[in-house]
């Protein structure tokens, strides 16, 4: 095993999506997970039931422990509900990890659409940790609130990426799962330009945590010395077979199989 990620967001009762996803993902890549919970949720396949944040200076003392006694070499963050919490963790970051790559997912609203963000919490999210992030990996609702544009098709995605990328962060990865189509088409903007990867689209409503696996197996990819297109292109393979194998568990939007690679032929 290679690689320390250090994970600060949301946990999923559920299991699906947030920090368990995370841990997951990290885990099958073969890195190490360590992690800074910033809110619990009470979560099913169904919905968010309820939200219980994190005391701001609690995250900070989870943070500081972590990386003060076993260290990261890439930082991923997920739900950052308020901006109290993005200041806290922008500061954090900028006092003992001031050089390691942060993978940031925009984390907004779940995927039954409860918002997991104050609004007044998106300008302190681009202010203070967008233009610090390595790669920020938004989906298309996410790109359209932080861009300020509708994002209609497959052209206004590669102008959006590189818009997105014009805040300060090094590369944007954007997700374009909620486009129409049988075709999903997924772009990197980076300094030398864009990359695009596309895939035929995966009938399943099994898909909660796509977002936050993706972003954590490009976090354990930069953890392990991986270049962020040789880290995205794992993930993207890594999420595409989760998604494949769901176990099917729940009424809602299920889990996907993180576990897949143990059962590799």
């Amino acid at each position: 095993m290679k690689g320390r990620v250090l994970i600060v967001a949301g946990s999923d009762s559920g299991g699906g999506a947030g920090i368990q996803a995370d841990i997951k993902a990290v885990t099958m890549l073969d890195a190490f997970a360590a992690t800074a919970i910033t809110a619990l949720t009470a979560q099913n396949t169904e919905g968010v039931h309820g939200v219980l944040p994190i005391d701001p200076a609690f995250i900070r003392q989870q943070m500081e422990v972590v990386l003060d006694d076993i260290g990261a070499d890439a930082v991923k963050t997920g739900m950052l509900h308020d901006a109290a919490v993005i200041d806290t963790v922008a500061s954090v970051l900028a006092e003992r990890a001031p050089d390691t790559p942060l993978v940031l997912d925009p984390v907004m609203v779940a995927k039954g659409g409860a918002p997991l963000i104050q609004f007044e919490a998106i300008d302190a999210l681009k202010a203070r940790l967008v233009p610090r992030a390595a790669v920020l990996t938004p989906n298309l609702p996410e790109a359209e609130i932080l861009c300020g544009r509708t994002i209609a098709d497959v052209a206004a995605m590669r102008e959006a990426a590189q818009a997105l990328r014009a805040l300060g962060c090094r590369a944007v990865l954007l997700k374009g799962g909620h486009l129409d189509g049988d075709i999903v088409h997924d772009i990197l903007a980076t300094a030398a330009g864009l990359t695009e990867w596309t895939s035929p689209r995966i009938a399943s409503r099994h898909t909660h945590g796509t977002g936050c696996t993706l972003a954590s197996a490009i976090a354990a990819g930069l953890a392990q010395g991986l270049d962020v297109i040789a880290a995205v292109e794992r993930a993207r393979n890594y999420v595409q077979k989760a998604i494949a194998s769901a176990p099917g568990i729940g009424r809602g939007h299920g889990p996907l199989d993180h576990a897949h690679p143990l059962r590799r032929e």
